[in-house]
């Protein structure tokens, strides 16, 4: 391990010391919070390179804490929470987390997890800065999507995938592959979570704009191609 350091912003402090122990074992430099805003002040005081968020925190809940942080920062966030209803999840995800795990958890999986978000902090340096696909248009750098120069508002999660699909542009992506690079983990429930994100970019897209540009490949997954 490099000991890439990681904040945990965990309440109960017996789920935060054993998390805190597990990551140290592993060779991370682990840091605690038990306190929503003193979390989100080291969060962005320190130079971490990962944050276990809980939901459920006094001062200040950790989806406000998440909102907080994406102003300044993109760190990778794994939520850690006992919710486990699917719109729950979307919602942290849309917000800007990297991951969502259900308490209870097995720290083999939360480590597994954590090893897939901090591989995707790498930003490939092949990656061309703009994307470009006829009339629609990515920016990575300025992280901005167009359509014939009209700005396009998409959430962290919609501009991910739409970067993903575009740079795969013919090829057709199941919805597992999609999860596996775009959410960064194997999704270990319903995977329509990528169907709803699939039709947020057709209304803002392709009902807009009266563009096909996202196909269904019935029975595999997606593409996107210009026709």
């Amino acid at each position: 391990m490099s000991g890439e350091k990681i904040l945990i912003i965990e309440d109960e402090t017996k789920i935060a010391r054993f998390v805190e122990l597990e990551l140290k074992y592993e060779g991370y430099e682990a840091y605690q919070s038990h306190d929503g805003r003193e979390g989100l002040n080291k969060a962005l005081e320190g130079k971490f390179d990962l944050i276990i968020l809980d939901i459920m925190l006094p001062s200040m809940n950790g989806m406000e804490v998440l909102r907080r942080l994406r102003q300044h920062s993109e760190v990778p966030v794994i939520m850690l929470t006992a919710k486990d209803q699917i719109m729950d999840k979307v919602m942290g995800l849309d917000m800007g987390a990297d991951d969502y795990l259900t308490k209870p958890f097995a720290i083999e999986e939360l480590l597994a997890r954590i090893r897939v978000a901090l591989k995707k902090k790498v930003v490939p340096v092949h990656c061309p800065n703009v994307i470009e696909i006829n009339a629609l248009k990515l920016d990575i750098d300025k992280y901005t999507v167009s359509y014939k120069d009209e700005n396009i508002e998409l959430t962290k999660r919609e501009f991910d995938l739409l970067k993903y699909l575009m740079e795969n542009q013919n090829i057709v992506l199941t919805r597992e592959k999609l999860l596996e690079s775009v959410w960064g983990y194997e999704y270990l429930g319903d995977t329509n979570v990528v169907d709803v994100y699939i039709r947020y970019l057709r209304s803002k897209i392709d009902d807009k704009y009266n563009k096909k540009l996202i196909h269904t490949v019935r029975g595999v997954g997606y593409l996107l191609k210009y026709e």
